[in-house]
């Protein structure tokens, strides 16, 4: 008797969603602003060349919910965010953080849809 191996198709996983944020036009540029969406606290950076990123809000050195207060500058063509309670510099882009590699800080993907910052969140 010969047995036949039958291969079922994964289960697909759960698309990312795309979650309205704030208008684009109520950030200001070089601040950073808190959104609470679906239940996360996101912090929002409108940069002086146009580009949007979105970090948690959550310093990870502290557990503290204050990332959108933070200092947005840069190291070298990498924009970054300090943390105001113990300046811990994150790359905005990647969370990676220049002045302790044990920490990350969380990010999120941004688009700009009818004007509208919207913030990419994994179900």
């Amino acid at each position: 008797m010969s047995s036949t191996a039958i291969t079922l198709p994964a289960p697909s996983a759960p698309s990312a969603v795309w979650e309205r944020g704030c208008p684009v036009d109520e950030l200001e540029p070089g601040w950073g602003e808190a959104l609470l969406v679906r239940m996360k606290q996101i912090a929002v950076f409108l940069l002086g060349t146009g580009e949007v990123y979105a970090v948690a809000h959550r310093d990870p050195a502290t557990g503290s919910n204050v990332m959108a207060r933070g200092i947005v500058g840069s190291k070298g063509d990498r924009p970054t965010i300090a943390s105001p309670l113990h300046k811990q510099v994150y790359d905005l882009g990647t969370g990676e953080c220049f002045t302790d590699p044990r920490l990350m800080l969380g990010t999120y993907r941004t688009r700009v849809v009818g004007g509208f910052l919207e913030v990419e969140l994994q179900p």
